[in-house]
């Protein structure tokens, strides 16, 4: 991708009729260029098209950016991707064959949806903790504004992340194939065990799915 010379003459915006080949395919914009309230999922969405497989870049903010919204502006890109893993789930995840939100034969999660959590078949626990991501990540009176979050707002993300991350950990040790298709695709889970990691916004004893060969190094900056 080359960087825009002339911002006013570039127009960020996918047209009716764009094929798919073609989509986003804008020049670079720097990101003090970028003059929107949604200037930070532009950025991570711009970096992450340059070069889907650079964590360190995509995960590295901008000089002086506000790390509360640059966690959360990362969680709701999270949500929105694994939007895509949901819907190939839906193929071969049905709830005869996994009754259960399950990864290996030790962790079974009770679904939050519901008044009282209980057991749900894997596919409707995917879909529930994705609906449910959505309406906190985008409820006014936890996160009203895009560019500055509340610390007690910014607290929540954590258990978001130990409930999207069981879809990760299903999809692993229950649909491989599925798992590695997408993972080659978007390096998603690489990339989300690497954030929680960064921020500390999971225990290590959680991250069940083995992403990482460097998670060593990872873990010991996290503790520095």
């Amino acid at each position: 991708m080359k960087m825009a010379t002339d911002n006013s003459a570039v127009i960020r915006r996918n047209r009716p009729g764009t094929k798919a080949e073609m989509w986003c395919n804008w020049p670079v914009e720097a990101f003090e260029q970028m003059d929107s309230t949604l200037a930070v999922q532009q950025f991570i969405q711009q970096t992450i098209r340059n070069d889907f497989s650079n964590i360190e870049a995509i995960l590295t903010p901008p000089d002086g950016q506000d790390e509360g919204v640059w966690k959360y502006e990362h969680l709701r890109q999270f949500c929105m991707e694994l939007n895509g893993l949901a819907v190939k789930l839906q193929g071969e995840c049905n709830p005869e064959t996994c009754t259960q939100m399950t990864a290996t034969e030790q962790w079974i999660f009770l679904c939050a949806a519901h008044k009282t959590p209980k057991e749900c078949p894997a596919i409707d626990y995917t879909r529930h903790t994705l609906d449910g991501a959505a309406c906190l990540l985008n409820s006014n009176k936890y996160f009203p504004s895009r560019v500055s979050i509340k610390e007690s707002s910014v607290a929540k993300l954590g258990s978001v992340c130990r409930r999207v991350y069981r879809i990760f950990s299903h999809a692993y040790f229950h649909h491989r194939t599925l798992f590695d298709e997408y993972e080659n695709e978007t390096a998603l889970c690489k990339r989300f065990t690497s954030f929680v990691m960064k921020y500390s916004l999971m225990s290590k004893d959680n991250l069940i799915v083995p992403i990482l060969e460097d998670q060593q190094t990872l873990e010991g900056e996290s503790e520095a």
